[in-house]
Formats: C-alpha cells, structure tokens, sequence
C-alpha cells in the first residue's frame, strides 16, 4: 500500500475583483465581483514507503498548496488523499505525530531563545523520552555540524545554522513522512551540500518518505530518482529524472578545443548545431541528438580539433525548457 495516494486533488480560492477608483470601491459595497483561482486540479499520484521524490515546478504552480494539503494546514475543495492511512485534513492526533512540514520561508523555532530550549518544548509537545531526545539531538546535530550553536540564540545564528536547527527540529520525532518545502532555499553552497547530504543519508539509513520542492536542481539531481512536475495546477509528468531527459532534452552539447597556436578556420558553424559559446580555439554546439555522430565526425574532419567533450544538457536547461513550453 502506498504511503501517501492522492486521487483528484482540487484546491480552489474565490477571490474578490476589485475596481478601480472611488466608484469601484463604492461599486463593490453593493456588488462584488468574484473569480474563482485553481490553485491544485484534478491531481493524482502515489509515493512508496522511502522514496525521495521531488516536486517541481514554477512559482504558482500548486507546489507548496499541494503539500499543506497533505500536512492538513488546508481543506480541498475535491478530491481525495490518504497519508499512512489517514486523511490528512481530519488531524488525527495519530497522523499529526507520524509527519513533518518543513516550509524553508517560515519559522518554528522560538526567535529570542536558544535553539536546544525550542528543541526541548518539540520534545514535550510529542512526550519523548529525555535519553530519546539527547541522543537524537546529538545525532542530528553531530551530522549537520551544528552542535556547538545548541545554547545560541536562534537570531543570531546564521540562515545556514538556522535552517539546520529547523531540519532537527522538524525530524526530532522521527516522522515516517517529511514534507519539505524549498529546504535550501538561501542557504550558501557549503551548507546547500550539507543539508543534501544529510537528507540522502537520513532517507537511507531510515527509509523516511519525502517529498521534496526546491528551485535549486542540485538539490533534486543529488536527492530524488523520480520527479513530479506541476504546472499551472496540474500534474505535467511523473517519472524518473532520467527520462525527463530522454523525453524533453531532444540535444547534446558538444565542447571542441582547438589548436591554440592559430584561429579558427572560417567554417559556418550554424550548420553543425546552435553555437552557444565561441572564442578564438573553443566552441560549443547545441545539437540535435540523432545527429551528435555525424557531427562529431564533420568537426573532425573540417577543424583542427585537439579534444572533444560530449555533454548531456543541464537539467536546469531541460526544466526551463519544459516550463516554457
């Protein structure tokens, strides 16, 4: 049975249309004009116990209202979605400590107190054990490197520091479900690989079902085998990050280094391929799939090449592609 089904998922908000100038105000005492915004239509999919699938798609796209649907935060207006058996917005007592909702742009952690003091009250309110509670802590701090910020106020850790403190404090209980929601979102390199780290192992070691949003596609590369895209709403693809490739990439880049003692010949690149970067001994051709070999081979033979590299395209390419199409 999968750990979390949703079947037709739809998520509506009326909102009012206001117009313009004095009039309109006046106009919209007596009479008010609505529009009603999908938010989340008719979406379907099912995630396996510790799987690690990413939730991709642009800003509005239906992410984050898909995931505070599963956490119960919001009523759908249609449809239906079971998380480990419950029905997420009835707030079972029993769901509500079996999850997590990360949200990288909000705060659960108290502001004006150490971190450890926030970490102790998630300990009462889920009634776990004081052994339990230290050595997990230690744990998690241990492989987030954070463990020496525990007694410092949590406005003045770094966003990097904070972020970490948030991760704990969200796995503190040892959710079977994680919903995170853009989790590195601001944080620096270092820590951006830190925290990708730590999940791949923590969803290895402990088989964690997670469902991931991010904007970074280092993220989602590094993390998750099978995406989910949404746009506008609705499901656009549900696979493997493999064959979002295989199916939306239809092109290779091609990377051709010179000899460095002379020019290029004048040859009419834009026959081989869309040139995407040139200098006096490099180019870089976009082309076509089917036609990498034979254009290898016309390089080959038509310039002085000294090395040739070929490239799959960046997946962040691939996905900004798939976006504006």
């Amino acid at each position: 049975m999968p750990v979390i089904e949703v079947q037709g998922l739809t998520k509506t908000f009326r909102t009012y249309k206001k117009e313009t100038g004095f009039a309109g105000a006046l106009k919209g005492l007596v009479s008010r004009k609505y529009e009603t915004t999908f938010a989340v239509k008719d979406v379907a999919f099912k995630v396996e116990e510790g799987e690690l699938v990413g939730f991709l798609g642009p800003n509005g796209a239906g992410k984050t209202t898909t995931l505070k649907i599963l956490s119960g935060l919001l009523y759908p207006t249609g449809g239906s979605a079971s998380v480990l058996g419950y029905t997420p917005w009835k707030r079972d007592d029993g769901y509500r400590r079996q999850f997590a909702l990360l949200l990288g742009q909000k705060n659960q952690l108290w502001w004006d107190l150490p971190a450890r003091e926030s970490l102790e009250l998630n300990a009462k309110i889920y009634g776990i054990d004081r052994g339990i509670f230290e050595r997990t802590v230690g744990e998690l701090t241990e492989m987030l490197s954070v463990k020496e910020k525990l007694n410092v106020m949590v406005r003045e850790l770094s966003l990097g520091e904070r972020m970490k403190m948030e991760l704990i404090a969200s796995l503190l209980h040892q959710p079977k479900v994680l919903f995170l929601d853009e989790p590195t979102i601001g944080l620096d390199v270092v820590s951006q690989k830190i925290v990708r780290e730590f999940l791949r192992d923590y969803n290895a070691k402990r088989k964690t079902t997670i469902l991931l949003t991010s904007h970074y596609m280092a993220d989602i590369q590094a993390l998750c085998r099978r995406v989910i895209i949404i746009d506008k709403g609705t499901i656009f693809f549900d696979g493997q990050l493999d064959d979002v490739i295989d199916r939306f990439a239809d092109f290779k880049l091609i990377t051709i280094h010179c000899d460095g003692n002379k020019p290029l010949p004048p040859v009419e690149l834009v026959k081989f391929g869309e040139v995407v970067e040139q200098d006096r001994q490099m180019v870089k051709l976009k082309v076509k799939r089917d036609r990498v070999i034979p254009v290898c081979k016309a390089l080959l033979d038509e310039l002085p090449v000294n090395d040739i590299d070929i490239q799959e395209v960046p997946i962040e390419e691939v996905i900004r592609q798939i976006f504006a199409r």
